[in-house]
């Protein structure tokens, strides 16, 4: 009876602690939004975890699409309006990402990650335009 009480205890703990870690992986503390301001810190906090550290995607559960020199990243606009209101599998992050957040972590994916488009860089003002679309 006891071992039962104990494993029922240690599952329900594990379980809540699981919960927290997942909930802190997209949200520190009290913060309305992620406490990341540059791109390659928000892409490793957020976007890293399914796109894979270098961009490549991942195929298994689900499948991610790469966002290493690739043209789905081709457009600012777009990938802005994915972050924002998600694309697919991908959830909406519009409401943990303020509109300078947003503006980094495109600009950083398409500069980087083998990607270089040479466009005009998203800037804040334009993510703002890109939320009431």
């Amino acid at each position: 009876m006891k071992l039962k009480f104990f494993t029922v205890v240690l599952t329900v703990g594990l379980m809540s602690q699981s919960a927290a870690f997942g909930q802190d992986f997209v949200q520190s503390g009290t913060a309305p939004t992620l406490p990341q301001r540059e791109g390659k810190e928000i892409y490793n906090a957020i976007c890293s975890g399914c796109h894979m550290p270098d961009g490549v995607g991942a195929v298994g559960a689900a499948a991610y699409p790469p966002l290493a020199k690739s043209d789905f990243v081709g457009s600012k606009e777009a990938t802005a309006q994915w972050v924002i209101k998600g694309y697919k599998a991908m959830p909406p992050l519009g409401d943990v990402m303020d509109d300078e957040q947003i503006a980094a972590v495109v600009n950083y994916v398409r500069t980087n990650l083998g990607n270089a488009y040479d466009d005009e860089e998203l800037t804040a003002a334009e993510v703002a335009d890109i939320r009431t679309w």
